[in-house]
């Protein structure tokens, strides 16, 4: 059977090869500790659901409008000048059946087959297979250590070619955690307007920032608005991961394109989520800053932790729910033969029954990312098992 050649370049999802292993030793009557999933452990708060039912008790059933319901909309718009200093119209904003979905409708709508997208690394797994599945060429961008590894305005500079068409930037970065500043997202964006290049500026951890004046990228300037697509949603924020809603926000030209692609593709998304999604916004701030509180509190608790445990070190979290924990002290001793994070992570999940994410998903085999969306035990008894493994190397 002759398959399509998009296949042929796929890397399969590490996530989701962790997953069904847990799943399965879970089956077997082995519990693990699972720090590997990027999954709030909080549920869909109950003022959001309430707008769900009503909706489907008044059959709000029907086909409807495919850049998303007008009330959402609406309501999307005032969130984005309230909290993110962004002005924007209705008409500017397309929801999406997740934000995935809307990562794809921006690369469909922007870069042509053959044309280069620039990613930093380490990055988000799925950044390059989107690209590749939508006939783009992931270029990655090597960043430093010491500066977080966030992207710089040199590093940038360096990478671009006469072929890149758009700059993937996360932040706060999904594996990191970390923030870029004002200044130096201003940088970044004074480099891709004078060079032609869009920024997908991936905000969906926006709402989860330990630190004060969390800056997007559009709220810059007008030529930061214009040449940027930002993403976002209500995975994270408001645990509606299997909901599936998120949305961007674009200038009109952008936007009208990705409706169109929208259009023929998934129509528009469950109408059921979005009127989960719009009772979110207006009903659940205080729910959010609850989840936020705790996501910070646990931080803590594992920073203390990590902060005892020798031979690791980590890159400092000031936002999303991720660490990116550095074992390269670790690699040097330990016996690997083709990829240390994928070895080391295989052996802490069998023998010590943890569950983290090796670092070469993200692009950096020295790493493990693992999530403190998790019960505080889980994550106290998971570090206690990681510096015991550590130990077991070392002795």
């Amino acid at each position: 059977m002759n398959l399509s050649k998009r296949l042929d370049t796929m890397t399969p999802s590490f996530t989701i090869g962790i997953s069904s292993k847990v799943k399965e030793m879970n089956s077997n009557g082995i519990d693990v500790l699972n720090l590997s999933i990027g999954e709030p452990d909080f549920t869909v708060p109950e003022k959001a659901k309430a707008y769900g039912k009503k909706s489907l008790d008044e059959n709000c059933t029907k086909y409807d409008l495919v850049p998303g319901l007008k009330i959402l909309r609406e309501e999307i718009v005032k969130k984005l000048k309230k909290e993110n200093n962004c002005d924007y119209s209705i008409d500017e904003i397309v929801v999406s059946s997740g934000a995935k979905n809307s990562i794809t409708n921006a690369l469909l709508a922007v870069t042509n087959p053959g044309e280069e997208v620039l990613i930093p690394k380490p990055y988000w797994v799925s950044y390059p297979e989107m690209v590749k599945l939508t006939g783009g060429i992931p270029k990655f961008i090597d960043t430093k250590r010491e500066n977080g590894f966030k992207l710089s305005k040199e590093e940038l500079l360096n990478a671009i070619s006469d072929n890149s068409k758009m700059l993937i930037l996360t932040n706060p970065s999904n594996p990191t955690g970390n923030v870029y500043t004002k200044s130096e997202l201003e940088e970044i964006v004074d480099v891709c307007y004078e060079k032609g290049i869009f920024i997908l500026a991936d905000e969906i951890y926006e709402r989860i920032c330990y630190v004060d004046g969390f800056t997007s990228v559009a709220s810059l300037s007008e030529k930061a608005k214009e040449i940027t697509i930002t993403i976002n949603g209500f995975a994270k924020s408001v645990a509606m991961t299997g909901l599936r809603l998120g949305y961007t926000a674009s200038n009109r030209e952008v936007a009208k394109a990705m409706s169109s692609i929208q259009g023929h593709l998934v129509s528009h998304p469950s109408l059921t989520a979005q009127y989960i999604g719009y009772g979110a916004l207006v009903e659940c701030e205080d729910d959010i800053k609850h989840m936020v509180s705790v996501y910070r509190s646990r931080r803590d608790i594992l920073i203390e932790r990590l902060d005892n445990i020798e031979h690791v070190s980590y890159i400092h979290p000031f936002g999303a729910f991720y660490m990116f924990i550095d074992l390269s002290d670790v690699s040097k001793k330990y016996n690997w033969e083709k990829s240390f994070s994928i070895e080391f992570c295989e052996e802490f999940l069998n023998k010590y029954h943890v569950a983290v994410v090796p670092g070469i998903a993200f692009g950096l085999d020295d790493y493990i990312r693992i999530s403190y969306a998790c019960d505080e035990d889980t994550l106290i008894n998971a570090t206690n098992k990681l510096e015991e493994f550590i130990d077991d190397i070392f002795n």
